[in-house]
């Protein structure tokens, strides 16, 4: 995705052109304002590698760079044990979804489905565009200590950078989600290979829209604040074949479980 590089908030995996907008990835250095015979190349920007586990997991994202100081030392970490909600009249999610070609890619942490352009959220008067989807398994939010198979991250961010991100908590059913299947095909991918699928976006969520709603980070390095969840109470079934595809893929890329310290976590009712 040239326009919209694979990296984009991954995993959630966050592009660095995007790193004023609370976003990680890859960036180039600009060249020059002033006139040249000929254009100097762009410099690369290597980012530091990171892992679930050893000595580049978790415990050591902190470290990476100074950028990455939030993972350590922030105060408002993604996930959290949700336990208990405030129930509270807050704005509806207005999902301005269609069905859509995306571009599905390994991007070497999870398997990401990057939007087209057009789709959005508005909650009050903030309008966020999609950029793109992935999974954890397990689920990184948990529930009154319960884990789920995996969760689902739509990334969305407004024109300013203002991120967004509705988390889909997914159990196993009996019976297969046929609104899943697309993504699920892509969850062969090798590393950085890229196909196109066709997703509905809304048909992945569950009927019952109510949120739990809180003020978190990225949950990947550099673990940036200011980001809004909103999690779907609800989870989402798929067949245990199905689970068993993308966890065949991805497995443990979950980070663990941050205090609350304090925040407010609301229950917000939509059907």
């Amino acid at each position: 995705m040239k326009t919209r590089p694979h990296q984009v908030l991954g995993g959630l995996l966050v592009a660095a052109v995007l790193a004023t907008a609370l976003t990680v990835g890859s960036a180039s250095a600009q060249t020059s304002a002033t006139a040249a015979p000929a254009a100097a190349p762009a410099a690369t920007t290597t980012l530091p590698h990171w892992t679930y586990g050893g000595k580049e997991g978790p415990k050591h994202w902190g470290e990476l760079g100074p950028a990455d100081s939030a993972c350590s030392h922030g105060s408002y970490q993604t996930p959290i044990d949700i336990r208990k909600a405030t129930p509270a009249k807050l704005p509806k999610i207005r999902f301005n979804y269609v069905d859509d070609t995306v571009s599905e890619i390994n991007n070497g942490h999870t398997i990401e489905a990057v939007a087209a352009e057009g789709d959005s959220i508005t909650v009050g008067d903030e309008a966020f565009s999609l950029v793109q989807m992935h999974f954890h398994a397990p689920s990184e939010h948990t529930v009154n200590g319960k884990p789920y198979a995996a969760e689902f991250h739509l990334v969305h961010k407004t024109a300013e950078g203002k991120l967004a991100v509705i988390g889909v908590f997914i159990e196993r059913g009996k019976k297969t989600n046929p609104a899943y299947d697309t993504f699920i095909a892509g969850s062969t991918l090798s590393n950085d290979a890229t196909q196109s699928e066709s997703i509905d976006w809304l048909s992945i969520l569950p009927i019952d829209k109510t949120t739990y709603r809180y003020q978190g980070s990225l949950t990947t390095p550099p673990c940036s604040e200011g980001v809004s969840w909103f999690v779907m109470k609800n989870p989402v079934q798929l067949s245990a074949a199905q689970i068993k595809a993308i966890t065949a893929a991805y497995s443990g890329n979950n980070r663990p479980l941050n205090p609350l310290n304090g925040r407010t976590v609301n229950l917000v009712r939509q059907k």
